[in-house]
């Protein structure tokens, strides 16, 4: 995305938008600490699949402890990438409105 071609409409709402949400992802007390948990009891299930198979062999409640728990994982994952990429485009916003503010001010007949 070039978003040095976006108008300024364009810029300030998707700023806003965004902002409002880091900021409520901010402000939630158990939203991120939850999350983690979650991500953790997936890696404990997946784990447990694991040695139920050492244990007991290949049996229907290892397979489904494996899958449900590499599916918790993965989403624990990707929320994280997600989360940092978003985080990561709000500063690139923020450093073209703040480019284009000190552009104004250089050239005020514009």
């Amino acid at each position: 995305m070039d978003i040095k071609k976006w108008s300024e409409e364009e810029l300030t709402s998707t700023h806003e938008k965004l902002d409002a949400w880091c900021q409520k992802y901010a402000n939630t007390k158990w939203g991120g600490t939850m999350w983690f948990v979650t991500g953790l009891l997936g890696a404990f299930a997946l784990s447990t699949g694991v040695v139920f198979i050492f244990f007991d062999g290949m049996t229907v409640m290892s397979f489904v402890l494996m899958v449900l728990g590499g599916i918790t994982c993965f989403s624990w994952y990707k929320s994280e990438q997600q989360r940092k990429k978003n985080r990561e485009f709000l500063e690139e916003l923020k450093r073209e409105i703040t480019r284009r503010a000190k552009r104004k001010e250089e050239n005020p007949v514009n």
